[in-house]
């Protein structure tokens, strides 16, 4: 496999080469001043199995430099070409909420799959889609960070009490505290506008003696971590620790969650941040390889890809 990393990646592509035994490639994204894109690839790339690592905490702005990398790579000869997306943008607008809207989660994954033959991600931002196969139309497979997560809290933080802070993230959050041997709760959220929430704190013992980790996929805005922060603070509890698996960060929203009082932040690396301090890199490479072997080895009832993607039968 030859890994070609987008510019900011590239810290995380140096940790996975080796797992996946890839060779490590340069890929060169220059800006013109009108704002245009050129792609560069180097190296011979003919009948290799490639793969494209790029976080997509801005898909705009990646879109098409992404389609110009894939596009490339089958130009150079590429067997197949596969997108390594650590956070994958776009999936929250699974239904048309208003007239006229685009109903953007099957637009962008149908997007993704004229480019590419796989894709791997960390525990997307889904909804009302139940599975990734349901919107894309080639192997998509989530890995899931929540082993990575309860080891991280076992280490560092034996005495915590693991929160929620929605019903949303009942059965995440379940699932962490189970792997991590920790007690949890899930805070109610009432949410009037992108930055206006409320939350109420469950009473719990527990929370008092402990130190509340407050646990969410993504930290967009901010408020929902920050309220959260408040209100325990205001219950006598410790100074939470706010944990996420995706730092997307919003301008000012770290700052406002540090300002609410929380003790500190702590994210995984699919989106490069100060705050990282989980690596996903084994997560990643396991999933990678599972897909890739899978491509390999063709069962009944399951789609074998071609190099060219206009090609793909199912068996």
């Amino acid at each position: 496999m030859i890994l070609a990393s987008f510019p900011e990646m590239r810290p995380l592509a140096k940790a996975l080469a080796p797992t996946l035994e890839a060779e490590l490639r340069p890929l060169d994204w220059h800006r013109f001043p009108d704002g245009e894109s050129l792609i560069s690839l180097s190296g011979d790339l003919e009948g290799a199995d490639v793969a494209l690592l790029a976080t997509l905490r801005d898909p705009d702005r990646l879109a098409l430099p992404l389609r110009f990398a894939a596009a490339t790579a089958r130009e150079m000869g590429a067997r197949r070409v596969g997108l390594i997306a650590p956070y994958l943008g776009y999936m929250r607008q699974d239904r048309r909420f208003e007239a006229g809207q685009a109903v953007s989660a099957p637009l962008f994954a149908q997007f993704l799959g004229e480019s590419f033959d796989w894709l791997v991600t960390v525990d997307p931002h889904l909804h009302r889609i139940a599975r990734l196969v349901d919107v894309f139309p080639m192997p998509a497979i989530r890995a899931a960070s929540a082993p990575l997560i309860a080891d991280w809290i076992g280490t560092n933080l034996p005495d915590a009490v693991l929160l929620g802070p929605d019903s949303e993230s009942q059965q995440w959050v379940a699932e962490v505290a189970r792997l991590a041997g920790r007690s949890h709760e899930v805070l109610r959220k009432v949410r009037s506008g992108d930055r206006r929430v409320d939350i109420s704190v469950p009473e719990s013992a527990a929370l008092r003696i402990g130190t509340p980790v407050i646990l969410d996929d993504i930290a967009s805005s901010g408020v929902t971590m920050a309220r959260a922060v408040e209100r325990l603070l205001a219950a006598g509890t410790t100074a939470p620790v706010c944990l996420a698996i995706h730092a997307v960060f919003a301008h000012g929203a770290q700052d406002a969650i540090l300002s609410a009082g929380a003790a500190r932040i702590i994210t995984t690396d699919t989106i490069p941040h100060p705050t990282n301090a989980i690596g996903i890199a084994s997560l990643l490479a396991e999933a990678i390889l599972s897909v890739v072997t899978g491509l390999d080895l063709p069962v009944a009832g399951t789609i074998r890809l071609n190099p060219n993607p206009a090609e793909r039968t199912s068996e």
